[in-house]
């Protein structure tokens, strides 16, 4: 099953079950990946990038729950949380601290990097083999912790 497949499937799923936060959160997830369709021109949009868009809801969402708590509105927090609960559903599994870090370090051996000057050649490279099953704030502490 493709991602916008599972995508269709779980909206009809919420409609049927009357879920309508869930609903809301799964169409706007849709309404997302569809402006970003049309920014592209017919083009099919690839798993990976996918995936990248709703990280990127994530991150938005998380940033948002940071505010609303800030700014003392716990009830608008608590609804993006929920919306991050969901949007974390269609996210591949994320990496164990363990798992992650044996993949930096495998990195670093295979660009020779041998300075914190070089971490973002590093920070690149593990990105590029996590496939977003890590975020880039955690593989950036990791890389600047392993680094000499």
């Amino acid at each position: 099953m493709t991602f916008l497949e599972r995508l269709s499937q779980e909206i009809k799923s919420a409609m049927l079950a009357r879920d309508a936060d869930r609903l809301s959160t799964l169409r706007m997830l849709k309404s997302t990946i569809g402006y970003v369709q049309i920014e592209r021109k017919d083009e099919p949009i690839p798993e990976a990038d996918l995936i990248t868009i709703v990280q990127k809801e994530v991150k938005k969402r998380r940033d948002s729950v940071e505010q609303f708590q800030q700014g003392g509105r716990p009830e608008l927090a608590d609804k993006e949380l929920q919306e991050i609960t969901v949007l974390e559903e269609f996210l591949p599994k994320p990496l164990s601290p363990g798992e992650l870090e044996v993949l930096v370090k495998e990195v670093i051996q295979e660009t020779g990097a041998t300075s914190k000057k070089e971490m973002g050649k590093v920070i690149k490279a593990v990105q590029a083999k996590a496939a977003g099953r890590a975020e880039g704030k955690t593989i950036s502490e990791l890389v600047g912790k392993l680094l000499p």
